[in-house]
């Protein structure tokens, strides 16, 4: 497969150019209320991102859309939340990163939790890639990809984003 990087660049750049303000306006979002995702067994999830990755589950309940289901929330700092639904008596296929679906969350946290939760990792068997001694990608029981980032927000690899 031939792929033209030069092309690449040039409209990359042209979109910096056409669309990334010098002054960029306030945005209309006040943050993100939670972002959600699907698990096959809630005990299992809860023992992952509480009792591993130390993100403290903050609330259970039954979904409102889905009778049996449960809608329950991890704390990621800074007033974020990760939530997930069980959807039970649906037959889901295993997680897949497919066009318009999710690759991973990125996740920031302090470097020295970041080193704790590494060993953690280690710890538990956890296998992961390193990259650039400031992220840490692995997956969570049910696939989906997770990064720690040792960058503090609105920080990536020394570029400001935002």
């Amino acid at each position: 497969m031939d792929i033209d990087y030069a092309a690449i660049d040039a409209a990359r750049e042209r979109i910096r150019e056409q669309h990334l303000h010098a002054r960029r306006p306030e945005s209309s979002a006040r943050g993100l209320h939670h972002f959600a995702l699907i698990c096959s067994d809630v005990e299992r999830t809860i023992t992952f991102y509480q009792d591993l990755l130390e993100f403290p589950l903050t609330e259970i309940f039954e979904n409102r859309d889905y009778k049996g289901s449960n809608h329950f929330f991890f704390d990621i700092g800074n007033g974020n939340l990760l939530a997930f639904f069980d959807l039970p008596g649906l037959d889901l296929s295993e997680y897949q990163e497919v066009l318009g679906g999710l690759h991973h969350i990125a996740i920031s946290v302090e470097r020295g939790k970041w080193e704790k939760l590494r060993g953690k990792l280690d710890d538990a068997g956890v296998p992961y890639q390193l990259e650039s001694n400031a992220s840490i990608y692995f997956r969570d029981p049910d696939g989906a990809r997770l990064e720690l980032l040792a960058d503090p927000l609105g920080e990536m690899y020394g570029n400001k984003v935002m």
